[in-house]
C-alpha cells in the first residue's frame, strides 16, 4: 500500500509542474468561456490533466478512507 501512496503523491506533484498546468474547475470554465473556439488543443489537454487529477484524488481517498475527502464532486 505504501507504494501506491507514493505513486499517487508522485503523480499529483507532476501535474502542477508540467508544460500544461493542471487547472481547477473554475479556471477551466473561465478559459472555456474566454477562448471563443481558439486554443482548443490547450483546453483539451487541461481538461485531461484535470480529469487525471480528480481520478488520482478519488482513488487516494478511497484507498485511505480519509475523514475529509480531498475533493468533492
Amino acid at each position: 500500500m505504501k507504494q501506491v501512496k507514493e505513486y499517487i503523491d508522485n503523480e499529483l506533484s507532476k501535474l502542477d509542474r508540467g508544460i500544461v498546468a493542471t487547472p481547477n474547475e473554475d479556471y477551466l470554465l473561465q478559459f472555456t468561456e474566454a477562448n471563443n473556439g481558439s486554443n482548443d488543443y490547450l483546453l483539451m489537454q487541461m481538461a485531461k490533466n484535470y480529469g487525471y487529477k480528480l481520478a488520482l484524488l478519488n482513488v487516494n481517498d478511497e484507498i485511505y478512507k480519509q475523514d475529509k475527502p480531498l475533493i468533492k464532486l
